[in-house]
């Protein structure tokens, strides 16, 4: 795992409170060609309520059933379908025998009501079961609002959080225009997974074949980013919509989930500063982003000091920002306009929702605000105004998980490099990794030892 980093100014003035901003890029470790993959755990849960019927249901069926020949025999499979209550389909094991599981799949018919709680803690348990907690996907798929059991958005988050907790990273795909995206939203947060968004069949094949890949290509799992407050740093915020928690010592925590080879991904900190008394060099933290290799089941911490070069007040006057971190934040600006949007569409007002993500879209191509063309700046800009447009006419249901699904794919794939042949979710972060300015570059260790990847070069 490697860490660097670029902080908008190096500089912070003597014997006063400042703040900075930090753009973390974290890059995972690549598999090697020759190198077997381990043993994959994936569990299904499947709406089979009344309004699956279908259509959505045989896409469904149809896409599990390529899942299934895509595995392979030493991966653990398993099926968890719910309407008004939880059924195991096929219990979560290996697939040596795909001709059974494919006919089970086959066999599956929609009728009732939807009580998605009882979906999500069955397919836990037996995601669970089968991985022994070395580490499992689940992939929970409905079309509906939750109606029946727990319909609580935060209850269900503590249990897919309960089961990140445990090994299994929770992913949700919301199918057609009648589900709750705050719901299934809350769902992907708690377990450090993606919140998808597919209108039709062949959208939601895409995206489970997608999530199937990633799962496949994984080489790191159940990855936290740990930020501790101490002394020389006053408080930490996480810009944009990335979910954190604090722990009793106040140090910040990001649960980031799995990684697959070679995938990178990018996180904006703002930190407080307080007035440091002494000119030169200092240390304010550490950052520690702690991992599971799901092959030997070893913890890793690749750790990255972060310094700052206390200067007399006049010298800092004169600093200026680094162009690539004010665009980060105008990016990350522009995601909190997306989930702001969602909701003002889902309370029935367009005015709001078109306001929001213009003013968003201004804000990025401001030279006040991103200071540089980025090319990921320039997208966002550019599906905002699409998204603007979209807010003005079309159906807002359609546009409102458009936008939640959007902000979310940024929030958690923010420079995510695809397996080959993946479909791009909207608002999948595709920028160039952060390239200019001086860096700050981790090193990997494992309780004191070396690690085997290596740190790439500057400039790289």
């Amino acid at each position: 795992m490697h860490l660097s980093a670029l902080l908008d100014f190096d500089a912070v003035p003597l014997d006063t409170d400042d703040a900075v901003s930090l753009l973390l890029e974290i890059t995972a470790p690549e598999r090697a060609e020759d190198v077997q993959r381990p043993p994959s755990t994936l569990q299904i849960v499947l709406d089979r309520s009344g309004s699956m019927s279908g259509e959505r249901l045989d896409g469904a069926v149809r896409a599990l059933l390529s899942l299934v020949d895509r595995l392979a025999p030493s991966d653990n499979f398993g099926l968890v379908s719910f309407n008004e209550q939880a059924r195991v389909e096929v219990p979560c094991g290996p697939l040596t025998d795909k001709a059974e599981v494919r006919r089970r799949i086959s066999a599956l018919r929609a009728s009732g009501g939807t009580d998605l709680s009882s979906g999500l803690l069955r397919g836990a348990q037996e995601a669970r079961r089968a991985s022994a907690d070395r580490g499992a996907s689940l992939v929970l798929i409905s079309d509906g609002r939750t109606n029946q059991g727990v319909t609580d958005s935060a209850l269900l988050r503590r249990v897919a959080s309960d089961a990140y907790a445990h090994g299994v990273t929770t992913t949700t795909l919301g199918y057609g225009l009648g589900y709750d995206e705050e719901l299934l939203g809350a769902v992907a947060d708690g377990g450090a997974g993606s919140a998808l968004f597919a209108e039709d069949p062949d959208t939601a094949g895409s995206l489970i074949a997608q999530e199937a890949e990633y799962l496949l290509a994984k080489t790191v799992q159940a990855v936290s980013l740990r930020i501790p407050v101490d002394p020389y740093l006053r408080g930490v915020g996480v810009a944009g919509e990335m979910p954190s928690h604090q722990l009793p010592d106040r140090s910040v925590v990001v649960d980031l989930g799995d990684f697959h080879s070679g995938e990178k991904r990018r996180l904006l900190l703002h930190l407080d500063v307080p007035g440091l008394a002494s000119l030169g060099t200092t240390a304010v933290t550490v950052l520690e982003a702690t991992y599971v290799d799901p092959a030997t089941l070893t913890t890793y911490t690749a750790a990255l000091p972060v310094t700052v070069n206390v200067v007399p007040g006049e010298e800092a006057a004169e600093r200026t920002p680094r162009p690539e971190v004010r665009t980060e934040e105008a990016v990350q600006r522009a995601q909190t306009a997306k989930r702001e949007a969602s909701e003002a569409l889902r309370r029935g007002d367009r005015d709001a929702a078109v306001d929001t993500l213009e003013r968003a879209r201004r804000d990025l191509l401001d030279p006040h605000t991103s200071q540089a063309p980025e090319a990921e700046a320039a997208e966002q800009a550019a599906e905002l105004g699409r998204m603007a447009q979209m807010a003005r006419s079309d159906d807002a249901s359609r546009t409102s998980k458009a936008l939640f699904a959007s902000q979310a794919g940024h929030s958690r794939k923010s420079g995510r490099q695809r397996p080959p042949g993946t479909p791009r979710q909207p608002g999948e972060g595709g920028g160039p990794a952060v390239a200019r300015g001086r860096r700050i570059r981790g090193e990997q260790t494992d309780k004191g030892r070396p690690a085997p990847d290596r740190p790439s070069s500057e400039g790289s």
